[in-house]
């Protein structure tokens, strides 16, 4: 029973800081600093941190077997381009919509979970997907006259797809699942930063921050999103296994429309408030059925 409770509350924690991307990317894209160049900030300053707090506080242990590298550079390559492809989706259409769009990927973990994994697909399972999707789907309602850019939904699609596979890859990788969570996220990170080292030209195409609020919207973007959002998800998916994380996720929409609403003015409608219901009967419903069902 406490695996499971710790499963859930690091589910809950990793949504929720995940939820944080739009509240620090936005502001860095309004002063002009593009996707590749936010992101090398975001994975950057988060390999340092992260690195200096492994080191010198935990003292963890970060040799990694020739058996461990590729599976866990596939995986971090995964994350990244999943953050790129949801980044890259925020210049075309509302934060708003791409984080609805985005929990797209409980449904993608749990289908592929039965499918390849078989992974049984309880009626709990699909009406809790059920709920939380119908519940995503009335938390965002279009601007008037405003059009869906294609571009910009295929990119949150190719997110979803990413995030789901790199979710399923932890739990169900042989060479990885037993790598302690601490461990795997660092490299992860690290090998995550490859993708815009590598998308700048090795960095000669960097676009630098000249603002101090800016340079902590990129620190905030390392440790929100990032740190915390990597290291609880890993833990969760060990404890809890990937399809009931990813069903945590639906957590993170509500912390975007927290934000939009408290800083970005979005309204909070009627329909917002009965989408965030569903979204919370449908979590509650899955994380006490399977408590009470394995605890």
């Amino acid at each position: 029973m406490k695996r499971r409770v710790t499963g859930v509350i690091n589910g809950a924690i990793a949504a929720a800081s995940y939820g944080t991307n739009p509240l620090f990317a936005l502001p860095l894209y309004a002063s002009g600093i593009g996707v590749n160049s936010v992101l090398f900030y975001r994975y950057s300053f988060a390999v340092v941190i992260y690195f200096l707090w492994l080191k010198f506080v935990k003292k963890t242990s970060l040799k990694l077997t020739k058996k461990e590298f590729f599976p866990i550079f596939i995986l971090g390559l995964f994350f990244s381009l999943s953050s790129l492809t949801l980044f890259d989706a925020f210049r075309y259409i509302e934060a708003g919509i791409a984080c609805t769009i985005l929990f797209i990927y409980p449904v993608l973990v749990a289908i592929m979970m039965w499918a390849f994994f078989k992974e049984k697909m309880t009626k709990t399972v699909i009406f809790s997907i059920l709920l939380t999707s119908v519940g995503i789907i009335l938390l965002y309602k279009g601007k008037p006259g405003l059009d869906l850019n294609m571009h910009g939904i295929l990119m949150v699609f190719s997110s979803a797809l990413l995030y789901a596979l790199y979710i399923i890859g932890v739990k169900n990788i042989p060479s990885v699942k037993h790598i302690k969570s601490d461990k795997m996220s660092f490299y992860v990170m690290l090998f995550g930063l490859l993708v815009y080292i590598f998308n700048l030209k090795f960095c000669t195409e960097l676009q630098i921050i000249d603002k101090p609020l800016m340079w902590l919207c990129a620190v905030a973007l390392a440790i929100f999103p990032t740190i915390i959002s990597l290291e609880t998800i890993t833990i969760a998916i060990k404890l809890i296994g990937s399809t009931t994380t990813a069903i945590l996720g639906a957590l993170e929409p509500l912390t975007a429309i927290f934000f939009g609403v408290l800083l970005f003015h979005e309204q909070l409608t009627p329909r917002i408030i009965t989408g965030v219901i569903l979204i919370l009967t449908g979590v509650i419903l899955i994380v006490t059925r399977k408590i009470s069902h394995r605890g």
